[in-house]
């Protein structure tokens, strides 16, 4: 057998080895939020890309409502499980470090994403990806304080999960005074309570929501009220985009959820390969999109990708 014939074989062998490794692969992705949600979508979009891209096998899994009792069950169950990686979201260390340290005793690989930049580490997962809450909100207040807003409202569809909770500290901090409105992810209640919040306090003029549901109905709300506010939302919804667009709201705050999708299962696939993981955290936002840029990501979120 010549030398080009070993050297051939060999290739052939690692590359069937590696194929191989890949297969055999399973990554399991637990979230807080639904993969109905417009913003989880994106993520979801951006895990089977990279399950798809990696060739390996990858799970998304979500309590059906915002219950850390049951997102904690879920972590367990993975976890009994033996994947090959974990990736979880932290809206509450409390509630879910004991079941992410049990993933890390049980020589599970764990990436956080989306929220949890603060705990990540001391609860033992390699590195997060995401953006920094606080600052994000801090950013948006700032802005639109620069815009010539003085007082704000903060639009909290789940009041207790944590990083929403830093987004609108960080928004009043910015601002200067904010207050923040509970809600649930229901548009018709955000329309009604935002309508209420406005009619209560004619001196708000600058509205943000910590999450991709409440914009829309946060416009509609201005709108019928006749009250001058701007908005602003964190995230990308399409139908608001356009609004910014068109000079009716104004900004989004994108912190690219696709990457918080997508990075971690590729991280841990690249991990079981090769043993390959970068050295610290990987900030994926914020961005703030304006008028001048918005178009530039209607499209593409309307492919569920921005």
């Amino acid at each position: 057998m010549t030398l080009k014939s070993k050297l051939m074989i060999a290739a052939a062998a690692l590359i069937g080895s590696v194929a191989a490794a890949s297969a055999q692969t399973r990554v399991i992705v637990v979230s807080h939020g639904q993969a109905n949600d417009g913003f989880w979508s994106v993520v979801k979009n951006g895990v089977s890309a990279a399950a798809k891209d990696q060739g390996i096998q990858v799970e998304y899994r979500a309590p059906e409502t915002f219950d850390m009792v049951a997102m904690s069950q879920l972590i367990d169950a993975a976890v009994a499980q033996k994947p090959t990686g974990l990736v979880v979201s932290i809206p509450d260390a409390s509630a879910l470090g004991p079941a992410i340290k049990k993933a890390v005793a049980a020589g599970i690989p764990v990436i956080s994403m989306n929220s949890g930049s603060d705990v990540s580490k001391g609860l033992g997962a390699m590195l997060h990806v995401g953006q920094d809450e606080y600052d994000a909100g801090k950013a948006a207040g700032a802005k639109l304080k620069d815009m010539g807003a003085k007082n704000g409202l903060c639009i909290n569809q789940e009041v207790g999960n944590v990083a929403l909770d830093l987004r609108c500290k960080g928004f009043g901090d910015g601002l200067g005074k904010s207050k923040t409105l509970p809600t649930s992810n229901d548009p018709s209640e955000i329309l009604a309570k935002t309508k209420a919040a406005l009619s209560a306090d004619g001196t708000i003029d600058a509205i943000i929501s910590v999450g991709s549901m409440a914009g829309e109905p946060a416009l509609k709300a201005v709108k019928e009220t006749g009250v001058k506010a701007q908005v602003a939302t964190f995230d990308l919804p399409a139908g608001f985009m356009k609004e910014v667009a068109a000079g009716n709201a104004a900004f989004g705050i994108d912190q690219q959820q696709y990457l918080q999708g997508y990075l971690p299962v590729t991280f841990l696939a690249l991990y079981a390969k090769y043993g390959l993981m970068p050295g610290g955290n990987v900030p994926s936002g914020p961005n703030l999109i304006t008028k001048d840029k918005a178009a530039q990501v209607i499209d593409l979120a309307t492919k569920g990708i921005r």
